[in-house]
Formats: C-alpha cells, structure tokens, sequence
C-alpha cells in the first residue's frame, strides 16, 4: 500500500517541479520584478540625453526600420515606505534575433559585444547618467510573439555633478520581451 501511495505521489509530482525548472531562472537571481517589457521587428533605439534635466529618454522607433530591439523594466524592493525601491530599464539591440542561437551567451555592450545595451536607472538617489553595460545575453526561446531569455550583466552609471562616482547595478534575471 505504501508503495502505491509512494509512486502515485512522485508519478504527480516531479512532472510538475520539472515544469517549474524553465533553465533560464536561477535560485541566485536578483530580486527585480519585471513590469514592462516590449520588443519591436523592425525598429531602433533611440537613447537620448537631456542633461538639463539630468535624465536619459529611452523609446522605440519603429518609423526608420532597422532589426529587432527591446525595452524591459526591473523594479526593485518595491514595498510601501520603504525608501530604497530603485528600478533599471534594459535596453537591447538584438540585430536579427533569428541570427542568434538559444542556449548561448552572447556579449552585451561596446565591443567586444555583440549586442549593444543602454540602461537607467529610477531612484530617490543622486541623478545617475549611464556609462556601459557589460555581460551576456541568452535566447532561450522566440515566438512570433514573445522572445524570452537571460540577463547576466552589470550596469554602469556616474553621478551627474561628479565624474569620479561611480555606482554599479547588478541584473542577473530571465528576461521576456512581447511584441
């Protein structure tokens, strides 16, 4: 009897925590919880800055063609009261994503990269400009609707008044852009 009730039990249930296991997030993740996301076939990123206001403007522009680019928001610690919430917006310019393979990291940034990367970042903290994104980017899957992956990266940023700060911020998330 026991036996039966044994492998009923594991029969249910390993299928189900294997369906939880997607290979693309990982216990050691950050805690960043994706609000936004969006992905464009034909478009190119306009990263534009502002430095009368001490911000950098990120969008889309689908008006001038160009290969598929995507835009995902990260908040963090986004409790009431607490103080400290900051959020990073990702900005990737995949090329022709049918071009690149799944399962392999490819290098995120200025070159040696092969993907170009921009990101801000939203805080009650000094103005912070960006500087560079440095790590990978790995396409798990694509659909006619949907691209989802992983960001492993490290993003850059210098204080507006003050060249010599500098802060870093680390995204190490799985990442889902929608058409």
């Amino acid at each position: 009897m026991r036996n039966v009730v044994a492998r009923r039990f594991w029969s249910t249930t390993l299928p189900l925590l294997c369906l939880a296991c997607d290979g693309v997030s990982r216990l050691d993740d950050t805690l960043g919880l994706q609000s936004a996301a969006r992905w464009e076939w034909h478009g190119r990123l306009l990263v534009q800055t502002d430095s009368t206001l001490t911000l950098v403007r990120m969008a889309i522009d689908t008006t001038h063609g160009g290969g598929d680019v995507g835009l995902a928001r990260y908040d963090f610690n986004p409790a009431v009261g607490e103080g400290d919430e900051y959020s990073l917006t990702l900005a990737l310019d995949l090329g022709h994503v049918r071009e690149l393979r799944q399962n392999v990291p490819y290098g995120l940034g200025p070159p040696p990269g092969l993907i170009p990367a921009y990101a801000t970042v939203t805080c009650l903290c000094r103005p912070l400009k960006p500087d560079s994104v440095r790590g990978t980017f790995t396409l798990a899957t694509r659909g006619l609707r949907q691209i989802t992956g992983r960001v492993d990266a490290t993003l850059y940023f210098t204080e507006w008044n003050d060249a010599a700060r500098h802060v870093t911020y680390s995204l190490h998330q799985r990442i889902d852009l929608v058409k």
